[in-house]
C-alpha cells in the first residue's frame, strides 16, 4: 500500500463509512470532507471527484483482507463438505449485511462508472473469488479432484450468493419465497449433487438423495416376517435396519459390545469413543417388536455359542461383510414389490427410519447427531415426513 498523508487516510475512511451506511449515491463530497475533518477542496485536490475516491477504495486490496482472514479461520473447522459450503455462504452474506446501501449503490450506479472504475470493481470481485478458491481448496485438499477447476467453482458460488444478496437488498423483506437458511441449505445440495457430487463418498458422507423413497408399513412388516422365517440372525439384521436406521456398512461393522440395554433403553454405540449413540426402537411403524431387553437382536445374541466378537457372522464364523448383508436383504425382498414395481432397496430401510423419527417429532438437529448426516442432507427426509403427516391428516378428516 503506498504511503498516504493523514488527510488522505481520513478521507478514505470517511468515504468508506458513509458509502457503507448510506450508499454512494446519497453520499456527498461535503459530507465526506466534514467527517474526515478536512476542507472539501482537499478532497478534490487529492481525488478529483467522488468517483475518483471510490476508485481508490476499490483498488485498496486491504479492504478485503478481513474476509480472507475469516475464511482462512473457517476452512479447517468445517466437519462436512456441506457445512463448509454453508459457512462460506453465511460469511459472505453477513459481510453484505454490514453494507446493504453500498451494494444498492453499486448496482444502481453501474452504468455511470468510468472504465477504470468498472475494471477496479471487477478486480475486487476477482479478489473475492480468489479468497473463495483458497477456502475451497483447503476444504477439498484431501479429496479427489472435482469436475471443474476450484477457481470456476468459487466463481459460480459467488455469483449465486451475489444474486441472492441483490434480491435481499432490492426487494421487500417478505417477498422472497425462501429465507436465507433455506437458500444456503439448497445451495449446498446443488453443489453436492452437481460439481462436487463425486466428492461425497470420499468424504465419508452419503449423497443427499434426489427424493426420499421410504417404504410403506405393509412392506416393512412383511419383510421382517420373511427375515424371521430365515433365521434368528436374519430377523435380528432386518430388525436393526428398521429399529436403528443403520446402513449396510454400519451393520457389518457392529460388535456384540456395541449393544447395551436395560429395561429403560436399548442403545448402540457406533464408534470407539462412544460419542455416536443410536437408540434401538421397540416400535417400528406402529407395531411393537419386543422390549428393550427382549427383542430380535437380544434373542440372536443370547443364542450365540461362539467367541466371535462381531455382532453378525457368516456360516464360516467370520464377521458378516457388507456384501453379505446386502445378499441377505435380496432374499427377504424376493417376493416384495414397491409402488414402482421394483423390489425394495436396502437404503430404503434407513430412509424409512429417518422419516419415522421425524414424524415422531425429533428435530433435524437431533437426527443429525443420531445419524452423523449433515442437516442439509436430512431436509428431504423432513419434507417427506411432513407429506406423510398431511396425508394422514387428510385421511382422518375423510373418516370424520
Amino acid at each position: 500500500m503506498p504511503n498516504r498523508s493523514r488527510s488522505t487516510e481520513r478521507l478514505i475512511q470517511a468515504a468508506m463509512q458513509l458509502f457503507v451506511s448510506q450508499g454512494i449515491t446519497a453520499t456527498t463530497t461535503r459530507q465526506i470532507a466534514e467527517l474526515a475533518g478536512v476542507n472539501e477542496v482537499t478532497l478534490f485536490r487529492q481525488f478529483g471527484t467522488k468517483q475518483g475516491l471510490l476508485l481508490t477504495l476499490l483498488k485498496d486490496a486491504a479492504l478485503l483482507t478481513p474476509l480472507g482472514e475469516a475464511l482462512g479461520q473457517q476452512a479447517t473447522q468445517a466437519a462436512h463438505l456441506d457445512d463448509a459450503l454453508y459457512r462460506y455462504g453465511q460469511i459472505q452474506l453477513e459481510a453484505i449485511d454490514q453494507a446493504p446501501e453500498l451494494l444498492r449503490s453499486i448496482i444502481g450506479e453501474a452504468g455511470q462508472y468510468s472504465r477504470e472504475t468498472a475494471e477496479a470493481l471487477g478486480q475486487a470481485f476477482q479478489q473475492i473469488n480468489h479468497y473463495a478458491a483458497e477456502y475451497l481448496a483447503t476444504v477439498l485438499q484431501d479429496q479427489p479432484a472435482p469436475r471443474l477447476p476450484v477457481a470456476t467453482i468459487a466463481a459460480l458460488l459467488n455469483c449465486l450468493l451475489l444474486g441472492y444478496a441483490v434480491l435481499e437488498v432490492t426487494t421487500p423483506p417478505d417477498s422472497l419465497e425462501e429465507n436465507r437458511t433455506e437458500f444456503l441449505n439448497q445451495l449446498g445440495v446443488l453443489f453436492q449433487q452437481g460439481v462436487l457430487a463425486q466428492l461425497i463418498p470420499a468424504a465419508g458422507l452419503p449423497p443427499a438423495p434426489a427424493a426420499v423413497a421410504d417404504l410403506p408399513d405393509a412392506i416393512v412388516h412383511s419383510l421382517l416376517q420373511q427375515a424371521k422365517k430365515s433365521s434368528l440372525q436374519d430377523y435380528a439384521l432386518a430388525y436393526l435396519l428398521f429399529a436403528a436406521g443403520l446402513s449396510a456398512a454400519e451393520m457389518a461393522g457392529l460388535c456384540r459390545l456395541h449393544s447395551q440395554s436395560d429395561r429403560h433403553q436399548h442403545v448402540l454405540y457406533l464408534d470407539r469413543a462412544g460419542s455416536r449413540q443410536v437408540p434401538v426402537n421397540q416400535w417400528i411403524l406402529g407395531e411393537r417388536y419386543g422390549s428393550y431387553q427382549r427383542n430380535p437382536l437380544s434373542q440372536w445374541l443370547k443364542s450365540r455359542k461362539d467367541d466371535q466378537p462381531a455382532m453378525f457372522i457368516n456360516e464360516a464364523g467370520n464377521p458378516l461383510s457388507e456384501v453379505e448383508v446386502r445378499l441377505r436383504w435380496q432374499v427377504w425382498v424376493a417376493d416384495l414389490r414397491t409402488a414402482t414395481s421394483q423390489p425394495p432397496q436396502i437404503e430404503q430401510a434407513q430412509a424409512t427410519w429417518c422419516v419415522e423419527m421425524l414424524t415422531k417429532g425429533i428435530s433435524l438437529e437431533e437426527l443429525s447427531l443420531l445419524t452423523g448426516f449433515a442437516i442439509v442432507q436430512l431436509r428431504l427426509y423432513a419434507q417427506r415426513a411432513q407429506e406423510k403427516a398431511v396425508l394422514e391428516r387428510a385421511l382422518q378428516l375423510d373418516q370424520s
